[in-house]
């Protein structure tokens, strides 16, 4: 038998977990790591640790009410204050109802921190962003493929239903770029980005194509509505027009950073500001700020006269 580890060879590894976790590993872009989080069995383990813990609580509440209501050994009444009695009166054996307390005192040590790092981990999963649709959506297919030599999903049994419930699946790494205009991009022109994944039988979109598209997209967008709202002010003579195009202009900018991006509230505030401040520069260097007669501007120069 020869027991020595093989490279990569180029082929495929055998169906089931093989086939599975290479399809994972060798994802170019890391988005397929997508597991289950389990989150009703999670739940549970949760309520189930948590009822534990009060029962424990209630004997440790019982034990205080028996210390507080019958006269013990004065060294008992000591171990109540100090850590260093407590234990010499445990590990020795000599006082029986010292040594349940200090085992409750551990038990419930133990479960504490076993809860506690339950309710951390959960609650990190929960904080976890959600795979892209897409990035489910061809893991599905392929995952599903009713083409292999056995004519059944990559894993048998329970595990075949492992991409059922989309709100139980945590990626463990999501495309950078998880705003609107991305997957607006994604879902609906995501064929241009495909490209041949490793195991050379399926196809995958390339994040960094995608990013790469976005950013062309969005540098030509923000000049249009800059420029473009200049140049369109051009061709207005009245002022009062002049102002209200600003206004709109300024909620169109407004529109496109808090739809197409993720752009947080005080951020969305801060670029409307400056676009706006933008536009009332370019408005007063251009008009002179002064209507002229019958509420009409001057012929409309994009350098000021002297």
């Amino acid at each position: 038998m020869n027991s020595r580890y093989h490279e990569d060879d180029g082929q495929q590894p055998m169906h089931g977990f093989p086939r599975v976790a290479y399809k994972i590993a060798h994802d170019a872009d890391r988005t397929g790591t997508i597991y289950r989080r389990f989150d009703r069995l999670a739940s549970r383990n949760l309520l189930l640790l948590e009822a534990e813990i009060a029962e424990l609580e209630g004997r440790q509440a019982e034990y205080d009410y028996e210390d507080r209501d019958r006269p013990n050994h004065p060294r008992v009444q000591e171990s109540r204050s100090d850590w260093k009695t407590f234990e010499e009166l445990a590990n020795g054996a000599k006082q029986p109802n010292e040594v349940e307390r200090m085992e409750l005192a551990m038990t419930i040590r133990g479960k504490l921190r076993e809860y506690h790092e339950a309710l951390a981990a959960h609650q990190f999963l929960l904080n976890l962003e959600r795979p892209a649709e897409t990035t489910v959506k061809g893991m599905r297919d392929w995952f599903e493929a009713r083409n292999t030599r056995f004519g059944r999903p990559q894993l048998w049994g329970r595990s075949e239903d492992r991409f059922r419930d989309v709100d139980d699946l945590v990626a463990l790494r999501v495309p950078a770029n998880q705003d609107r205009l991305s997957l607006f991009v994604l879902n609906n022109f995501g064929v241009f980005f495909k490209t041949r994944s490793s195991d050379g039988h399926t196809a995958e979109i390339s994040e960094r194509s995608v990013a790469n598209a976005v950013a062309l997209l969005s540098s030509l967008l923000s000049a249009a509505v800059l420029f473009g709202s200049m140049v369109s002010m051009c061709f207005v003579r009245n002022v009062y027009a002049v102002l209200g195009m600003v206004g709109g202009w300024t909620v169109l900018f407004a529109g496109c950073i808090g739809f197409l991006t993720n752009a947080k509230r005080d951020q969305i505030f801060a670029a409307t500001a400056a676009y706006a401040a933008v536009l009332v520069v370019f408005v007063s260097g251009t008009f002179g700020g002064v209507p002229g007669a019958g509420g009409t501007a001057t012929n409309c120069n994009c350098t000021q006269t002297s």
